[in-house]
């Protein structure tokens, strides 16, 4: 199987060598079976061979002992991968994905990341149960304190702080200004701020911390309505849309994603999350259930999104049982993801070489309200037809509302203010 990806004799003996050379030769065999690239194959095996390596110098002697290995791997390699990339989570899933993925095929019981234990889990083992019964958090959210807290513990373990009894304000800070330099954007920042707080008082309430570090947690000030919305005008719209090649199954799918960005301002969870029985057909509507505002929409179905929807469904969405619409283009076949669609959407806007801050498929849902400003739509109106939680979260498209913002600098503003 290893002849039919690599050339060179000398690499298919480097790889059946290694002493876990069989497991990856079986590992091989199973992605061209699931159709996976060729191109995929070759960019694993390496990898694979280096990972083997790197946990045999350890001390790893069997393959059961490789799990306890993977998080170390994954951060040497990342750093030498690019250093100023290291706190990139998508970097990281390039490394990590393919070691977990082959370890679910080569160990028995192992589960991948979501088998991985809740971070602290061990001394605060009430903590989930407190998010989700005292805190009512979904399931999406915990998963974001999953992801800050990780990086809190692998924060204090390479620090070499082994108790949460040892914490202080110093290691607080230390692990704040760390993440500050990581070249996160500052709402992030505070969301980790946050997390961690609500980490430290519930610690303290259980008395693993003696006293409440919460205080010494200070992120940076963000100030509501500071920014203003990512969108793009209507003619660079076009300038995305002419970027899709719709003659290929992946471009049937990218334009009906696009189409229903631009036209309803989806969110990228939405639209992963779409199911065929929300498409009404013969009353024309398009159904988007559970929004972040906790209601439904029944939107009209257009033509132009009604005719993506027909091409893609037809031509380029693979034959499945799944009710999911929207499916990755490459193995293995499975739907596509929130970040997969806003990873489309932002391939696009760098395609057309649009510039914008953080190009994703919020660009397009901004760009979508920013029509309907445009329109003179009111803000209650504009707010539930894209899902806000809150009127405030309407209220920033004030500070693009550029023709009365334009009367108002020529004028004295009056008519505007009546």
């Amino acid at each position: 199987m290893l002849e039919s990806y690599f050339v060179k004799p000398q690499t298919v003996d480097q790889v059946r060598a290694s002493w876990i050379g069989a497991e990856i030769e079986r590992y091989v065999g199973w992605l061209a079976e699931r159709g996976y690239a060729a191109r995929c194959v070759r960019a694993r095996v390496p990898l694979l061979v280096a990972f083997g390596d790197f946990a045999w110098a350890r001390g790893a002697r069997g393959v059961g002992e490789l799990p306890e290995h993977v998080e170390s791997f994954v951060a040497v390699r990342v750093e030498r991968f690019d250093p100023r990339r290291a706190a990139d989570r998508g970097v990281t899933r390039e490394v990590r994905g393919p070691l977990e993925q082959w370890l679910g095929l080569v160990v028995p019981g192992f589960g991948g990341g979501a088998d991985r234990p809740f971070p602290f889990t061990a001394e605060l083992p009430g903590f989930v149960q407190y998010l989700e019964s005292e805190r009512g958090l979904r399931p999406a959210s915990i998963a974001g304190y999953r992801h800050h807290l990780s990086r809190l513990e692998a924060f204090l373990a390479r620090i070499g702080v082994r108790r949460l009894s040892v914490l202080s304000p110093a290691i607080l800070s230390a692990f704040v200004a760390e993440r500050a330099g990581s070249g996160l954007a500052k709402v992030t920042l505070c969301e980790s701020c946050a997390v961690v707080r609500v980490f430290v008082r519930y610690a303290h309430r259980e008395r693993v911390v003696a006293i409440d570090l919460s205080g010494a947690i200070e992120g940076p000030q963000v100030y509501r309505l500071s920014d203003i919305p990512r969108s793009i005008t209507w003619d660079e719209v076009g300038q995305v849309l002419a970027g899709v090649d719709r003659r290929t199954p992946c471009g049937k799918r990218d334009w009906a994603i696009l189409l229903l960005l631009v036209t309803y301002g989806l969110r990228s969870r939405e639209i992963a999350a779409l199911t065929l029985d929300h498409i009404d057909w013969r009353r024309e509507r398009l159904a988007v259930p559970e929004r972040k505002a906790g209601h439904s929409t029944a939107f009209p179905l257009s033509a132009s999104v009604g005719d993506a929807l027909v091409d893609y469904l037809r031509h380029g969405r693979p034959e499945t049982e799944e009710r999911r619409v929207f499916f990755r283009a490459l193995a293995p076949v499975m739907p596509i993801s929130a970040d997969g669609v806003s990873g489309r959407a932002r391939h696009y806007l760098l395609k057309a070489g649009i510039d914008v801050p953080r190009p994703g498929s919020h660009t397009l849902r901004h760009t979508c309200v920013q029509r309907l400003v445009d329109a003179d739509f009111g803000w209650k109106t504009i707010g539930d037809f894209v899902g806000h939680r809150s009127p405030k979260s309407t209220e920033v498209y004030t500070k693009v509302a550029v023709e009365q913002l334009r009367q108002v600098a020529l004028g004295d503003g009056e008519e505007v203010l009546s």
